[in-house]
């Protein structure tokens, strides 16, 4: 389908999956599940539904180098790079300064970089449910995970008028976006029902975006506006630098969604894992007869439920359960299962005292 556009957000620091993951090469660069990268399995679910020619990423100039390497079969003029990570309304608007240059009447599906989804056809259905709403409402779409538990990593979006009629999947209308919660509250938010998870999935005509932009942030608008008269020229790369820059860092719920009355949502019911931290992936893995998961060489005795991820020489694990071991390059991590979030706590006193050699 040609009228339909893609764009992949790719930045990130390479904070949740250290020390395998690295400034140069955070976790969507990362082939944690399967012999791809988490990025190549995303070009891969969009590519089944739009060329490989109407597929943007956004990343940033110092992961130019392996973002290049692992997407050959994209146009470079497709790979675009910020100067500096302003959060997703900021990204979506560069982008979509492109694609309106390409296709004024296109529509786009953003999505993260490195989520993991297993049901690719379901997920193909989804987002081409998503595709023929933004066409025919002039709405911005979100897909909407089913929840599974209470979360409290996920912000949560509240559907409003059920919108399905002969439609195989459910669609709504949207009530309202809400942060993240605490335990009680998510636990209420599952009784009472009509709550999804929000994915960080949007579907939208670009026309229709770039409309709420100019709407709800038109500073930022009138600078992307700026960006887009400088696309393909020389100076291009200057005047991205000094007026992205100093825009505002915010995001597209805090920008939009939370503002804008034609949101909608879509029933999200494929297997979705958005990988955020060691333990995600533990869960995710094929484990032996004694609940443990490797990638690499490694030797369990008398352990139970552990994890070890090395990237060369033997690890030897004896008489420890629950824990992760990760050995990537001059770094080692070790923790318990269940404190595998806290690695960011890692690379932040890295940080603090310049040890960039292990960032």
């Amino acid at each position: 389908m040609n009228d339909i556009y893609c764009l992949i957000m790719a930045g990130g620091s390479g904070t949740r999956f250290w020390p395998k993951s690295r400034v140069k090469k955070p976790k969507q660069f990362l082939n944690i599940v399967g012999d791809r990268s988490l990025l190549q399995d995303t070009i891969g679910r969009f590519s089944a539904f739009t060329p490989t020619e109407n597929i943007y990423i956004v990343s940033n100039k110092n992961q130019a180098e392996v973002l290049e390497g692992q997407t050959p079969l994209l146009p470079k003029e497709n790979l675009i790079y910020e100067p500096v990570g302003k959060n997703t309304l900021p990204c979506i608007g560069l982008a979509a300064m492109f694609a309106e240059k390409e296709n004024p009447d296109g529509v786009m599906v953003v999505s993260p970089s490195d989520h993991l989804i297993t049901d690719e056809k379901l997920f193909s259905e989804t987002v081409l449910s998503a595709v023929n709403i933004a066409n025919e409402k002039d709405g911005i779409v979100t897909i909407g995970i089913t929840p599974q538990y209470p979360a409290t990593g996920y912000g949560y979006v509240q559907t409003d008028e059920d919108i399905t009629g002969e439609n195989a999947i459910k669609q709504f209308k949207v009530r309202r976006f809400v942060e993240k919660p605490d335990k009680n509250t998510a636990e209420g938010y599952l009784n009472e029902g009509g709550f999804y998870w929000n994915s960080g999935l949007f579907v939208f005509k670009v026309s229709v975006f770039l409309e709420a932009v100019k709407e709800f942030a038109p500073a930022l608008y009138a600078d992307l506006r700026k960006i887009q008269k400088d696309i393909g020229n020389q100076t291009f790369d200057q005047t991205l630098d000094t007026i992205y820059g100093a825009v505002e860092s915010i995001s597209i719920d805090y920008g939009i969604m939370e503002h804008a009355q034609n949101i909608y949502l879509v029933e999200g019911n494929f297997d979705w894992n958005d990988l955020g931290s060691w333990e995600s992936v533990y869960q995710v893995n094929e484990k032996d007869g004694n609940g443990n998961v490797q990638s690499g060489e490694a030797i369990f005795i008398g352990a139970k439920n552990a994890f070890i991820d090395t990237d060369q020489g033997l690890v030897a694990l004896i008489g420890l359960d629950d824990v992760v071991v990760v050995k990537e390059g001059n770094a080692t991590l070790v923790c318990k299962r269940g404190k595998s979030e806290e690695v960011k706590k890692i690379v932040d006193q890295l940080k603090s005292e310049g040890r960039i050699e292990y960032l």
